[in-house]
């Protein structure tokens, strides 16, 4: 895969991207190893779940819930959440 081809598949299909929605490290240190998660749309993008759900970047599908980095990834999660969604 190229780097052109990968950066593709991060952005979404109106053209946006997900852009600088990691958390800080400074964030990621103030909380437990069980709060943070990782985003199923951008892969490899940390999520502290709790800002998530006060963000409303919370998920439920299949009576499993999943945590999104930011509200680009709602729509794209909510279309198509087996695309995401580990088998």
């Amino acid at each position: 895969m190229t780097a052109h081809e990968h950066h593709n598949h991060h952005e979404t299909p109106q053209g946006g991207g997900c852009h600088s929605h990691q958390p800080t490290t400074e964030s990621l240190a103030s909380v437990g190893a069980d709060e943070i998660t990782e985003c199923p749309v951008m892969v490899g993008t940390a999520v502290i779940k709790s800002e998530a759900e006060e963000a409303g970047l919370a998920r439920d599908y299949n009576g499993q819930r999943y945590w999104l980095c930011c509200a680009s990834c709602g729509p794209l999660f909510d279309a198509a959440p087996e695309r995401y969604v580990a088998a």
